[in-house]
């Protein structure tokens, strides 16, 4: 290969990683203003649920027994272990409950809502552990 075709070997990739680089910012571009209009909807959200909470009086709708009996148990594994960290798998596992995906997924729920409460911090990622 003369250089003439290896300068022109490498406008060519040149040319490419150039195309590659505007795509990827585009990219960027569009889910920096997903991230924007979601952190926006997350923030709405937050206020009409404080708003709700605030005009609803205590008592009106309580969770269903069994959602209540299920909150009680992972928090009653967490401060049985406060300085061990788990994973939702782990803890349908010590608890006895089922392992399947869609089951694991709700507890993750569960311990993300109990996360934003303040009861348990997050020291990685999909790992929980109560807050001390």
């Amino acid at each position: 290969m003369n250089i003439a075709e290896l300068l022109a070997d490498l406008q060519v990739r040149q040319d490419e990683a150039a195309t590659r680089a505007a795509e990827l910012r585009a990219r960027i571009e569009e889910l920096a203003a997903d991230l924007t209009e979601t952190e926006a909807r997350l923030t709405d959200l937050a206020t009409a649920r404080k708003i709700i909470a605030e005009i609803t009086p205590a008592g009106t709708e309580p969770e269903p027994p069994e959602t209540n009996t299920t909150y009680q148990a992972i928090v009653n594994a967490f401060n049985q272990h406060p300085d061990q960290e788990f994973r939702a798998r782990e803890l349908h596992e010590l608890l006895g409950m089922p392992t399947d995906e869609a089951s694991v997924n709700i507890t993750r729920s569960r311990l993300g809502r109990l996360t934003r409460q303040g009861f348990l911090t997050q020291p990685g990622r999909g790992r929980y552990q109560k807050r001390t």
